[in-house]
């Protein structure tokens, strides 16, 4: 794997490393470990079937920019725009988020720098300027985020030795919550915390000459490092806190502030963390938008550029109130698009290639393994992730 494919690597997994790494602890600790890391293991094997899934589709397409462009040669009219409308919806809501989150962070930085400005123009001054390098195009956004990939693992790493000491391995066998029901309903977390897949069809335009191993090789590094690291954290922290500590945060800056008094410097250390965890998200997340939207409407990228950040900066400044009902809805959204869409996608192709008998030669062809049963396997991973989300 030559440094441009390490790189995407690297933009899948800063992708799917966000906020939602803080929170894993806080929902699994309760069942304990064992529970915990058997449903993250499913969650993830689930998740990277789809995904590669995807990028059987986006291969035979020959590698559109956006999902517009495989929907469209793959589902058709209806399906490019069923696909179009639950992509753009989630896009939108979680960039919204990023905005959100970022300009605050803007904010408090800029405060401490003696500057007076605004939320709203923090949250401009942030669009505009990581807007403008997603514009510049995947080239420069594989560059930067190797360098901010590699700082958010020393962060990481650092935090991990700092919590090692302190550890109890009472905390890692007790389980406090033996329901399989509780257990269930916490896979929209994990689920999400895996949610890469929009920048894959951008990262095979990118990655054009690689072989179909090489691009298969990109997906599964990229969604194993997150995987470790959540797995890592998630022991590091239960083995730091006992469960009765845990069930009493409301939210993930609380997890933070008795961390900061056990342990000094980790305040510091996890608000950089989560500063780049949201950066790469966003990154990766815009790419995939800004990508989309060139395939869908064919414009120069300064015009493109306009189109992918308005509504989402919009919504982040006029709507913020009401985002957060709709984000309720965003993981029910991402479970089709992630989930039944690239496998509706492949299917489809594959009966394509079949009626038409035409011969493929292997370097022109890739499918992923599994056949029906893995097909079957994949279909019940969405049902059990919609119930999971309703039940």
């Amino acid at each position: 794997m030559n440094l441009k494919l390490l790189g995407s690597s690297l933009i899948i997994a800063g992708t799917a490393l966000g906020a939602g790494m803080l929170a894993i602890p806080m929902v699994l600790a309760q069942f304990g470990l064992l529970s915990g890391t058997i449903l993250m293991l499913v969650i993830w094997s689930g998740t990277t079937y789809a995904a590669l899934l995807l990028l059987e589709a986006s291969i035979k397409v020959h590698g559109g920019l956006g999902m517009n462009t495989i929907a469209k040669q793959s589902l058709g009219k209806g399906g490019q725009l069923i696909t179009n409308g639950l992509l753009y919806a989630l896009l939108i809501c979680l960039l919204m988020a990023y905005i959100i989150g970022a300009g605050d962070l803007v904010h408090k930085m800029v405060l401490n720098l003696g500057l007076d400005i605004s939320l709203v123009q923090s949250q401009i001054l942030f669009a505009v300027i990581a807007g403008g390098i997603v514009a510049a195009g995947t080239g420069v956004i594989d560059k930067l985020n190797r360098v901010l990939f590699l700082l958010m693992l020393a962060v990481l790493v650092i935090t991990l030795f700092a919590l090692v000491p302190n550890m109890s391995l009472a905390h890692f066998f007790t389980a406090t919550n033996d329901s399989s029901i509780d257990l269930i309903k916490t896979s929209a977390v994990l689920f999400t915390s895996f949610g890469f897949f929009p920048v894959i069809p951008s990262l095979v335009s990118y990655n054009e000459n690689a072989t179909h191993a090489q691009l298969r090789n990109m997906v599964l590094l990229g969604s194993l490092i997150p995987l470790v690291c959540y797995l890592l954290w998630l022991y590091a922290v239960v083995g730091s806190l006992s469960y009765e500590q845990l069930t009493q945060f409301n939210n993930v800056s609380e997890l933070i502030n008795v961390l900061a008094t056990r342990f000094e410097g980790i305040h510091v250390i996890l608000s950089i963390f989560t500063g780049l965890a949201l950066l790469t998200s966003f990154f990766g997340v815009a790419l995939s938008l800004f990508d989309q939207n060139i395939d869908l409407f064919k414009q120069n990228r300064a015009v493109t550029y306009v189109l992918t950040f308005i509504l989402p900066l919009l919504g982040a400044i006029f709507a913020a109130e009401k985002f957060l009902a709709v984000l309720s809805y965003a993981g029910l959204i991402m479970v089709f698009i992630a989930v039944f869409i690239p496998m509706m996608m492949a299917i489809n192709l594959r009966k394509s290639e079949g009626k038409t008998q035409t011969a493929i030669s292997n370097d022109e062809y890739y499918e992923v393994g599994g056949g029906q049963i893995a097909m079957m396997v994949c279909f019940s991973f969405g049902l059990f992730l919609i119930g999971a989300q309703v039940i």
